[in-house]
């Protein structure tokens, strides 16, 4: 996994001025790496906030489940449009533009959110956050694997696939402690965000350049990034910003859709978690705290990140056969609970399928990641997100019309059955792709 950095020299965007910290953020092993893994915890973060505060909104707006899911898969939808049209943008552009973009973005969105009354300020917040955190994942996911340290180049992927998972977990449990406990929670908690982004866009500021070949040229304007228009200047001279396509090399696209197929069921969990495992949880457990919602993805979240730091030195592929392994337990054992009517089996279910959860995506990331080519890695991490977020947002809107139709208990079962079928079937190819790869002596 390439790990080499450049420092670029200060690039000037429209009214800020990007210059590297001195020694330090552009260098493996330098600030910057830990600069960018912490707007990644804090995207996460804020993107499941609203998770803890839909029963909030449910019961104050009187929206249905399914309106919930649509509420949540907007959010997927306008990440997906940001990553379709700008995935690629920072192996052009420059890693840092496209952050401090993101950021401003992020910025808006919470504002939104705080001034959300009713549902169409609600479906706005969630669709500027989307393209918020579509338009900064790849140049995240390329920059982290950039900026590890040179004595742990395995770091990068690990972040990569930690961050979301820690994010969520503090999203939920932060959220549902100021729902319950803190005045003004639907205000509160987005202003406190909007601090924290402010903060992180200083960091970006001050960290190098860490892109193939942007050593030598100025960085994009981030203003001009975030309003997806027009010209911004780049090299010294005009760069057209245009939609940039998504590819996956041929050589590798073989190896991609297998390892796809663990990236669709571990996200299509997520999705559903994020969008009425509150609800399943209020249900099951018999209670009005909203802290529980928020408990419960927390949860999930929590055992994701212990298991990825438990197998951070494992194998990718070893380690997302574990994890698919442990997302086959933990469905069993949800289906197990819904049977029982159990809160405490329902408990101890999260518990495991977060585990797999975690494993599972960070052992398919890691083999993932292997195949990028370093002048096309912000694309393919882009494209990995792709699918997750379809995953993510597809079976989670579905989910939400068939509660309106067949009840939640009835939906769960059905969707935690389906979702063990893709695991299945995850498990098979990527036993057969391991199997291949030793055969061929090749790790990717």
């Amino acid at each position: 996994m390439p790990t080499t950095a450049r420092t670029a020299p200060s690039a000037t965007t429209t009214g800020v001025t990007l210059r590297p910290a001195a020694g330090s953020a552009g260098a493996p092993g330098g600030s910057g790496f830990w600069v960018v893994g912490a707007v990644l915890v804090l995207l996460m973060l804020s993107s499941s906030v609203p998770s803890a505060l839909y029963v909030l909104y449910q019961q104050e707006w009187g929206l249905s489940s399914g309106m919930i899911t649509v509420v949540f898969a907007l959010y997927a939808v306008t990440v997906l449009a940001g990553l379709l049209l700008f995935g690629s943008l920072s192996d052009t552009l420059g890693r840092r533009p496209v952050l401090a973009a993101g950021l401003v973005l992020a910025i808006v969105a919470m504002g939104l959110f705080a001034a959300a009354q009713g549902l169409g300020l609600l479906l706005a917040a969630r669709a500027v956050q989307g393209l918020a955190v579509g338009l900064a994942t790849g140049a995240m996911g390329a920059a982290l694997l950039e900026l590890a340290p040179r004595s742990k180049p395995a770091l990068g992927a690990q972040v990569n696939s930690a961050g979301p998972t820690v994010g969520i977990g503090l999203g939920g449990i932060g959220a549902g402690l100021l729902v319950q406990y803190a005045p003004a929670p639907t205000v509160l908690t987005y202003v406190l965000l909007v601090g924290a982004f402010a903060g992180c866009l200083i960091g970006v500021a001050r960290m190098a350049e860490s892109a193939p070949g942007r050593a030598a040229g100025g960085a994009a304007g981030a203003a001009g990034v975030a309003g997806a228009a027009g010209v911004a200047g780049a090299a010294g001279g005009r760069f057209k910003l245009a939609p940039h396509r998504i590819h996956i090399p041929a050589a590798v696209r073989g190896r991609f859709a297998v390892l796809i197929l663990t990236i669709v069921a571990v996200w299509s969990v997520g999705g559903f978690y994020l969008s009425l495992g509150p609800h399943l949880a209020l249900s099951l457990l018999e209670s009005t705290n909203y802290l529980v919602g928020g408990a419960t993805v927390a949860l999930l979240a929590g055992a994701a990140t212990a298991a990825q730091l438990l197998l951070g030195r494992t194998e990718a592929l070893r380690t997302a056969v574990l994890g698919l392994l442990g997302l086959l337990g933990g469905l069993a054992l949800v289906l197990l609970a819904l049977g029982l009517g159990s809160a405490p089996v329902f408990l101890v279910a999260t518990a495991v399928l977060g585990a797999g959860w975690g494993a599972a995506f960070l052992g398919s990331f890691r083999a993932l990641s292997a195949l990028a080519e370093p002048a096309h890695r912000g694309e393919l991490t882009a494209a990995v997100y792709v699918f997750a977020y379809l995953a993510m947002s597809v079976p989670a809107v579905l989910a939400g019309l068939l509660t309106n139709i067949h009840g939640l208990h009835r939906t769960s079962v059905g969707f935690m059955a389906t979702v063990a079928a893709v695991c299945a079937l995850a498990l098979l190819a990527t036993l057969r792709l391991a199997a291949r790869n030793r055969t061929e002596g090749s790790t990717a």
